[in-house]
């Protein structure tokens, strides 16, 4: 992922904390906000990820007159390319490790490094290789504001239904 330009609104905070049911008033609420430790209204945790929508090549992000994957199997019946020997794969993990709050006003670049990989044996699907990627989130500062790092599994062959 590569994102030039990821501005933080305290909209957007707002709407997202509502899509994932988190009522917290620190999220939309600047009175309540400025009674707590943080001061003012900050983005929940998993914020970071709706950078996915200021990236022109996010993998699931929509791209007007193309056919869309979309988050389930095949449900526009694009197949999707990759995955090795005919294996399948799946997010496995996320972790953020926020360097300080991220609040409204602040502006984000993300850029997307690849990190450690590894392989174990899986009993069903074969090989089942592990792919680290760090993203880093940059304020309009250039300071380092969030570590994300995701980790992705694909398996050597796709699991046989009993």
């Amino acid at each position: 992922m590569a994102v030039e330009r990821f501005p933080v609104e305290a909209s957007h905070i707002m709407m997202f904390a509502r899509s994932i049911g988190d009522p917290n008033p620190v999220y939309y609420d600047e009175d309540a906000a400025k009674k707590t430790e943080a001061g003012g209204i900050i983005a929940p945790p998993t914020f970071a990820q709706a950078s996915s929508q200021f990236d022109p090549d996010a993998g699931l992000r929509p791209k007007i007159g193309q056919p869309w994957f979309g988050s389930g199997k095949e449900p526009t019946g694009v197949q999707r390319s990759g995955g090795g020997g005919g294996g399948t794969g799946l997010h496995a993990e996320q972790h953020f490790e926020y360097h300080r709050h991220l609040r409204p006003g602040d502006v984000l670049t993300a850029t997307t490094k690849p990190g450690k990989t590894w392989e174990r044996e899986g009993r069903r699907a074969g090989k089942l290789m592990f792919s680290e990627s760090i993203t880093e989130y940059r304020d309009q500062k250039g300071e380092l504001v969030i570590t994300a790092r995701s980790v992705g599994v694909s398996t050597e062959r796709v699991v046989q239904q009993d």
